[in-house]
């Protein structure tokens, strides 16, 4: 009766995974498209963020007010009413590598030591009021004006 019992149990077992067989194969089925619908999403999306943010980044260009120079009363030492100027380390780093200068070049005409160009363009120290007006003065002009006037 052993024999009987173990055959009968090898048989049902081999039964039930031959219908289980098509059933897991189905959710196989469906699960791997399921898997590929999502990755197809989040590319979908991944590239609707990149658009957004580009986007994003073009409209702030537009709305950035252009860069005007501060009127400063010498007498008071204090900033008139007008359109406020924004100095960044970068912009003062890319003005000077437009003019093809050096530190020591760039001081010389801004009427600064290198020292302070170095600090300004990394970020450690701001110009002064009076500096900020002579870089602005410096960012209207071409480079061959710029050389001219180092040279005199």
């Amino acid at each position: 009766m052993t024999t009987f019992a173990t055959s009968l149990k090898k048989e049902v077992a081999r039964i039930a995974r031959k219908e289980l067989r098509d059933e897991v194969s189905a959710l196989r089925k469906s699960s791997a498209t399921y898997r590929l619908e999502i990755a197809e999403l989040k590319r979908r999306l991944k590239s609707l963020e990149s658009q957004f943010n580009s986007m994003s980044r073009t409209e702030a260009k537009r709305e950035r007010p252009a860069h005007e120079a501060v009127k400063t009363d010498s007498s008071v030492g204090r900033a008139k009413p007008g359109p406020k100027v924004t100095f960044g380390p970068t912009d003062l780093l890319a003005l000077r590598q437009k003019l093809g200068f050096t530190q020591a070049q760039m001081g010389e005409l801004i009427g600064a030591s290198s020292l302070s160009i170095y600090k300004w363009e990394s970020g450690q120290v701001v110009p002064r009021a009076a500096q900020l007006e002579k870089i602005l003065a410096v960012r209207k002009i071409g480079k061959r004006e710029a050389v001219s006037r180092l040279g005199s």
